[in-house]
């Protein structure tokens, strides 16, 4: 079996560099080594994955170049979740979409990282990819959204959300707020990605036990709408200074959801349906 016959897909990770072909936004919180294509495929061979998405960084902004390149190597491997400004042409989200973007990423999380200055902004621009299939993808806390809650559930496509819904663990996955979203998961067009336990634990090494109960909250409230992502090359905890431990973060994880038939979900058979695989 080759790479891009294993249905085992990788829903979230980045590519950086060259600065020089693909220079940072000024704007930027931190400056990334460069991190290739090539590396990312390699530890897809050693974890058994034969697809992938990648994510555009906050590093890019709006300038999808980097990601889209590496999408036109191997397009029938790979997908891309790009970002947009709310003033996106018609003809460039066409565009985007035939060089294999599948959704938007919008950051509710990070000061200055969101695009789209109020709820209202961000219904329209999901009025307009809703028609190409397209999802929006967020980096947000589910215990502080706020006032995007009620808009979030009422878009007319389907809402991703990375790291697990970003809630601290140390609040615990009976804590309201978490509740809520899993009632939203079991009830709408919501998806999440099991991605980056170590941006909601409080511990600074495997296992991330205070996790677990997250994953397997998760896995029982939705399992046809469960991604797994790697985050590599975790920009995250590089700039912390910590070691990231890509086989043994897969392997916990896998041990958190041990039903073959959810991983086959989680991996392989939800993906293909929401990227188009």
């Amino acid at each position: 079996m080759t790479a891009g016959d294993n249905p085992f897909c990788d829903t979230h990770a980045h590519v950086f560099g060259p600065q020089q072909k693909y220079p940072y936004n000024p704007g930027r919180a931190y400056t990334p080594a460069d991190a290739p294509l090539e590396a990312w495929f390699a530890l897809h061979a050693r974890l058994g994955i034969g697809r992938g998405v990648l994510v555009q960084p906050s590093v890019y902004g709006t300038d999808n170049r980097a990601i889209l390149d590496a999408v036109a190597l191997h397009p029938q491997r790979l997908r891309a979740v790009v970002a947009v400004g709310a003033d996106v042409s018609e003809a460039e989200l066409e565009r985007l979409h035939g060089a294999g973007a599948r959704g938007i990423r919008v950051n509710l999380a990070d000061k200055g990282g969101n695009p789209f200055a109020s709820p209202a902004e961000l219904e329209r621009i999901a009025e307009r990819i809703a028609p190409l299939g397209w999802h929006v993808e967020l980096l947000a806390h589910v215990n502080e959204m706020g006032e995007w809650q009620d808009v979030l559930a009422r878009l007319p496509l389907d809402v991703v959300f990375g790291h697990f819904g970003y809630m601290p663990a140390a609040l615990g996955a009976g804590h309201p707020a978490y509740r809520a979203f899993l009632a939203q998961l079991e009830g709408g067009r919501w998806w999440v990605k099991l991605t980056a336990p170590y941006r909601l634990t409080a511990r600074s090494a495997l296992p991330f036990d205070d996790v677990e109960p997250f994953a397997r909250a998760l896995a029982a409230a939705c399992p046809e709408r469960l991604l797994w992502g790697s985050d590599w090359p975790h920009p995250y905890i590089r700039s912390k200074a910590l070691s990231p431990d890509d086989e043994g973060m897969f392997a916990q994880l896998m041990q958190w959801i041990p039903d073959a038939a959810v991983q086959r979900l989680m991996l392989a058979d939800n993906p293909a349906r929401l990227y188009g695989f």
